[in-house]
C-alpha cells in the first residue's frame, strides 16, 4: 500500500466534550505532522497522507463517557518514529492536559481528559 492508500481510511472518536478534545488532540496531531482537515459544528478532523482522525460530539451520543476497559476500542496507536520519544512531543501533550500512562521503550502511552488512550509508537523494530 502506498501512503495515499493506507489500510486505515479514518478513525472517528465520539467524545463528550468537543472543546476539550480539540484542545488536547489538536496540538498532538499537529506535532505528529497532521493538518487540520475538516471542521463542522459537532466535529473536527486532522489528516496525514491518506488517513485522518475525527473527533466528534455527536447529537446521537449516548451518555456514560468513554471507558477503554469496556468492550470496544481500547486505544489508538499511531506511528511516530522520531517524535514520540522526543521531549518536545511529550511536552506538547502534557501541556494541553494529557497524562503519561507509561513509556515502554517502544511507545509512549498517553491518556486524555476523557479517558482515550493514545499510543505513539516510535520503535517498531523492537516489537517485531
Amino acid at each position: 500500500m502506498t501512503d495515499d492508500h493506507p489500510l486505515v481510511h479514518h478513525v472517528e472518536l465520539w467524545v463528550d466534550d468537543l472543546a476539550l478534545a480539540e484542545q488536547q488532540w489538536g496540538p498532538v496531531l499537529t506535532a505528529l505532522g497532521c493538518a487540520p482537515f475538516q471542521k463542522w459544528e459537532n466535529g473536527r478532523s486532522w489528516r496525514k497522507g491518506g488517513s485522518y482522525v475525527v473527533i466528534e460530539q455527536s447529537p446521537a451520543l449516548r451518555p456514560g463517557g468513554h471507558d477503554r476497559m469496556r468492550a470496544g476500542v481500547n486505544h489508538l496507536a499511531l506511528r511516530a518514529p522520531a517524535l514520540a520519544h522526543s521531549p518536545s512531543l511529550r511536552s506538547v501533550a502534557l501541556s494541553v492536559g494529557w497524562q503519561e500512562r507509561t513509556d515502554t521503550g517502544q511507545a509512549l502511552h498517553l491518556v486524555d481528559g476523557q479517558g482515550f488512550e493514545l499510543e505513539l509508537v516510535y520503535d517498531e523494530g523492537a516489537a517485531a
